[in-house]
């Protein structure tokens, strides 16, 4: 591939490419994410244990999540815009070695403190995977597979969101937090040989003019998209992040568990028709995301207190979410062209900062109004999110 064709493999975009996906490539970036997501989760469903084992409040131990964002936050732009230039694989392959060597030390640390960094390590390495995996998936394939590519890539997350982080508590509870972290590690080694076997690898860009962010921004369709991601991001949020008191309201609080198993399975099943449909409707399947997303929202706040109707609610909220990331990936990628790297890590950026944002003002609603303002002021981010992804043309 020649470094400057706008993101797609001269090889994979001839007219008599194999219509079948490249599975076991994209399976194996498909894992990355699901390793991704699994490390950032986990020390929120081994809360206890890892605060006793390393004798600091479960407090402190929240803070293990908060450095990994940090250090996904703080890299993924600088990290891509330093590596432009370089080959495709080798950058992914570092990333996944990063969770084995992170994974690893936390497996082992006595410290806190080294604990933290080894977190923050994590999440450098996560800034730097997400910018790469969406962009990596649609060059292995023709330009009409690229939505479809990136679905089966993204599959990792809602399959770690409704499955693995469940099932790592179990696994900690069973065996211990530090023998979990430490089969982590051996995941993301065998994941590094898989992926170093089955994944192509591609130029980076051609010498030339840097590309500043601001640049990049100003790309028909870029700003538009994460505009409208950034809303949507936040508004999941602000509800995802404080799901618990949502559910004390409808006197459900014994089962958060099954809630959020219902919106992951959810989330599966939208990603499912993203994926199927994603090269052929990518702004119809936009708008019906927001749509479900704002549907469900309305529901929750005209009846705080009906479970049954909050448990539909839930499952409408995960089939809008589930295809979202890859609906705002693959707009990112096609309109950025030679750009979609940085554009990707603008979007790991704002997706890090949405998830901070709605932590914090979710944590502001519920303490000064209460859990009913929740829903409501994710009503108002959708409905702008919405609005701005009324043209077409950004949603190619």
């Amino acid at each position: 591939m020649s470094a400057g064709d706008g993101g797609v493999d001269r090889a994979a975009s001839s007219t008599d490419v194999d219509s079948r996906l490249p599975w076991a490539g994209l399976l194996a970036l498909a894992c990355a994410g699901f390793i991704t997501i699994l490390t950032e989760a986990l020390p929120a469903g081994l809360l206890p244990a890892m605060s006793a084992g390393l004798g600091v409040g479960e407090a402190w131990v929240g803070q293990l999540v908060t450095a990994y964002a940090l250090g996904s936050l703080l890299a993924a732009i600088p990290l891509v815009a330093a590596t432009r230039h370089r080959r495709r694989r080798p950058l992914l392959l570092m990333a996944i070695a990063g969770f084995a060597v992170a994974n690893s030390v936390t497996a082992v640390s006595p410290f806190y403190g080294l604990t933290l960094v080894a977190r923050f390590v994590a999440g450098v390495s996560a800034g730097l995977l997400w910018a790469l995996l969406a962009v990596h998936a649609s060059r292995m394939v023709a330009p009409a597979q690229q939505g479809r590519a990136i679905a089966v890539a993204m599959v990792g997350t809602p399959l770690a969101l409704s499955l693995g982080i469940p099932a790592g508590a179990v696994l900690g509870q069973a065996i211990g937090w530090r023998w979990t972290f430490g089969l982590m590690s051996l995941l993301s080694l065998g994941l590094l040989a898989w992926a170093r076997a089955c994944l192509p690898d591609f130029a980076g860009q051609t010498a030339g003019v840097p590309l500043r962010l601001r640049r990049v921004l100003a790309l028909p369709g870029v700003a538009r998209v994460l505009g409208t991601m950034l809303l949507f991001v936040l508004a999941h949020n602000v509800l995802y992040t404080y799901i618990a008191p949502l559910l004390v309201v409808a006197d459900a609080a014994a089962m958060v568990e099954r809630y959020l198993l219902l919106f992951g399975v959810a989330a599966l099943v939208g990603i499912g028709v993203v994926g199927a449909l994603i090269d052929r409707w990518p702004h119809e399947l936009t708008l019906a995301s927001l749509a479900l997303f704002v549907a469900s929202v309305v529901m929750m706040a005209s009846s705080p207190d009906a479970s049954v109707l909050l448990a539909v609610a839930t499952a409408i909220w995960g089939l809008g979410y589930g295809g979202a990331a890859t609906l705002f990936q693959t707009a990112l990628t096609r309109n950025a062209g030679d750009a979609a790297d940085v554009a990707q890590s603008m979007l790991v950026t704002g997706w890090n900062i949405a998830i901070a944002g709605g932590g914090i003002l979710g944590g502001l609603l519920l303490q000064s109004i209460g859990p009913a303002s929740l829903s409501w002021s994710a009503l108002l981010l959708l409905l702008p999110a919405l609005g701005l992804s009324l043209s077409a043309r950004d949603w190619r």
